[in-house]
């Protein structure tokens, strides 16, 4: 990187207002400037700042004016930046997980061949059930939009919660302070929930971080309120925010369920906190347990160790072998080279602060203001209630410190440090209280929001822009193109448009059923099996135009009765994998492989064998010939590839359908690609195959080898 580039980096962008947001934002930020500085008689004459000093009801109804304005924003950041719809992967699978909860499921049963519905997020298990990663506690909330028919509602309606919270912790961080100015750092602190562009984003996605930040804000305002009391309900509400928060994002529940303990241990209420915690942590277990059917087990582990590599790749810690390369590739190879220890660690908390910096009030100079209570912390009367502040979120740093990947996008800021963001707004607002002590905290407020809605404008909406205008400018599904299938089954070719599309329990003589397109005879089949419903294919960047469209489905090649072609990387994710080793679908466009692509299982030279379990629909019962097709590299992996029945069961020995090969007998140069069919074997007069299925077990040592294809043949 030239010093150009990693200056520009650093600085982010700058210039003009380049949306309409940004321009109002602009506007709003020249009035609020406007107002700071203007003289005492234009205050006296609007009155209002006194008359918010002197009054509780009339704060109330400000603070209910400011989530109004919050929820009124994210709805806006709904329309104008997402367009719609939720717009990441994380996003749209948190949206599928909603949906299905609220129909009263963590998994769900899928037809076969499973290879149609499984894929990115998804966790496959025996027998045939598929269920979304992600902890349960947001979909929860989810769950409820969808029975009103309005899940992007939810975000919006967080926005507003989370400007009260933000309003009662201040007032418990400033507890010491004068009613006037406890009072005007806390609506301080509100205002700038609201303003905060990054919060906007995180009540606008379908992204579980604004739950999450409601949860931590709650938690460490009850503890606070607590400690100062003698009753035994601001523990319970800790104790049930704590709850949440780890039924919601486990990690962000580490640093303020350890403060809200040391405080509640203190306040001798520990008892009452830890039994509030139950139902979330309960719920959480019961969640991990339908989604991977083993008790204590999480979901997230179970689909990277069979969806990725080398194994171990995703887990919670430091060492070697840390970094996934199908997931995170690009980020891994240029950034662990040689695993994950303390130098990478410390860099990729870095990178999270230095977006994070922009993230707290939309420029990067005005969030050091946080760190201005920090002055004579313990010799302050408050100190220990802001020392517990600034535990939360120097805890929520180094909780994600173990965690390999940055998790930084466009418009979503550094993701992982949103859930303290509301914290960040209440010790910032104690900042401004702290800093030009002659000047009204009326002006300084507004200088603040000024120039949070000033950074916004000329620095923080280029992010906002880049995001609105990822994957074609929209969702990659919208409802209303997509209702031109109007029943039957309808093909994605996007995990996004899937996850968005997706209704498990729906069938296809009732509505829209959304399978995947994997351009071979899984979808013939699927068709097949469903008892040949109208069948459309949505192509969200439309048929020679950037809009959406739905078009008629047809057979690859107009379907063959009796031969059957089956892309071995459209079985990706594999049934199982392990051993040394991992298996990847690989791009091969200017090779030999049928489609572009072949799956190919890695296995270290001079390492455990590695092996992988795929599914091989089976069309109807019958005798079959069975024709696998391989690309081989000239390498040296050594290769065994074994047919069994559905649920393991090993076919008649005298079936033979095993196969033997080494990558490099081909001839070819390596690095050369020679596709080839491996022989019959004594499989011409075809072997019984049920129609529930079968399964290839591979397994490779040292080396790395690629499948590419199974042709089914019927005999006559």
């Amino acid at each position: 990187m030239t010093g150009t580039n990693a200056l520009a980096t650093l600085l982010g962008t700058w210039g003009k207002p380049v949306d309409r947001p940004a321009l109002w934002a602009l506007v709003v930020a020249a009035l609020f400037a406007g107002l700071a500085v203007a003289p005492p008689v234009v205050h006296e004459s609007l009155g209002v700042h006194e008359l918010i000093a002197r009054r509780a009801d009339v704060r109330r109804r400000v603070v209910l004016i400011l989530a109004f304005v919050a929820a009124f924003l994210s709805l806006g950041y709904v329309a104008y930046y997402l367009r719609a719809g939720p717009r990441i992967i994380d996003a749209t699978s948190y949206f599928l997980e909603g949906r299905v909860l609220s129909h009263g499921h963590f998994a769900w049963s899928v037809p076969t061949p499973t290879a149609s519905f499984r894929g990115r997020f998804l966790l496959y298990r025996d027998p045939q059930k598929l269920a979304v990663i992600f902890p349960p506690g947001f979909p929860l909330l989810l769950a409820a939009g969808f029975l009103v028919g309005a899940p992007l509602v939810v975000g919006p309606v967080l926005a507003a919660a989370l400007v009260a919270a933000t309003y009662v912790l201040a007032l418990e961080l400033a507890h010491e302070r004068d009613e006037s100015e406890r009072a005007g750092i806390a609506l301080l602190a509100a205002a700038l929930s609201v303003v905060c562009a990054a919060l906007r984003y995180h009540t606008a996605d379908t992204m579980a971080h604004g739950a999450s930040a409601l949860g931590v804000t709650l938690a460490l305002a009850a503890a606070l309120r607590g400690a100062r009391t003698t009753t035994r309900a601001p523990w319970l509400v800790a104790g049930l925010a704590v709850g949440w928060v780890v039924c919601t994002r486990p990690v962000s529940s580490l640093a303020v369920a350890g403060v809200v303990l040391v405080l509640a241990g203190r306040s001798r209420r520990l008892g009452a906190t830890l039994l509030a915690v139950v139902p979330g942590a309960l719920f959480l277990v019961l969640a991990s347990h339908a989604q991977t059917g083993r008790w204590f087990a999480s979901a997230q582990a179970a689909y990277y160790a069979v969806s990725d590599g080398p194994p171990g790749c995703f887990r919670y810690g430091f060492g070697s072998g840390v970094g996934c390369l199908e997931e995170h590739k690009e980020f891994v190879l240029a950034r662990l080279p040689h695993g994950y220890g303390p130098v990478p660690a410390l860099l990729t908390t870095l990178r999270r602060l230095r977006v994070h910096l922009f993230d707290i009030a939309n420029l990067e100079p005005l969030a050091l203001l946080v760190l201005v209570p920090l002055r004579r912390i313990r010799a302050e009367l408050g100190g220990d209630r802001r020392a517990a502040a600034f535990a939360v979120v120097a805890g929520q740093i180094l909780a994600y410190a173990p965690f390999y990947f940055d998790g930084d996008y466009p418009g979503g800021g550094a993701r992982f440090f949103a859930d303290v963001l509301p914290l960040e707004h209440a010790l910032l607002a104690l900042g401004v209280a702290a800093i030009l002590p002659r000047v009204a905290l009326f002006r300084r407020g507004l200088c603040a929001l000024s120039l949070a809605l000033f950074g916004f404008a000329v620095h923080g909406a280029f992010e906002h822009e880049a995001l609105a205008q990822r994957d074609g400018g929209h969702p990659l599904y919208d409802v209303e193109e997509g209702r031109a299938a109007n029943k039957g089954l309808l093909f994605f070719d996007t995990d996004h448009g899937f996850d968005l599309a997706f209704d498990p329990f729906v069938k296809p003589s009732q509505g829209v059923l959304a399978a995947r397109l994997r351009g071979d005879d899984h979808d013939r089949l699927l068709v097949d099996r469903l008892e040949h419903p109208p069948a459309h294919v949505y192509r969200a960047d439309g048929v020679d135009t950037k809009r959406p469209s739905v078009i008629g489905w047809t057979a690859k090649g107009g379907g063959t009765k009796d031969i059957w072609h089956f892309e071995s990387e459209a079985d990706w994710p594999p049934l199982a994998q392990g051993g040394g080793g991992w298996i990847q679908p690989i791009w091969a466009s200017n090779s030999c492989a049928s489609g572009g692509r072949v799956l190919t299982l890695h296995s270290e030279p001079g390492g455990a064998p590695a092996h992988a379990t795929l599914e091989l629909p089976v069309p109807r019962t019958g005798k079959w010939v069975v024709v696998p097709r391989v690309m081989r590299r000239g390498g040296k992996g050594h290769a065994t590839l074994r047919l069994i029945a559905s649920g393991r069961a090993p076919l008649p020995s005298d079936a033979k359908l095993v196969w033997e090969w080494n990558d490099g007998d081909s001839g070819a140069a390596p690095g050369k690609d020679v596709c080839a069919e491996l022989p019959a074997l004594e499989t011409a007069r075809g072997v019984e195959l049920d129609v529930a299925g079968a399964e290839w077990e591979l397994t490779a040592t040292d080396g790395d080898v690629s499948l590419d294809q199974t042709t089914l043949k019927a005999t006559r």
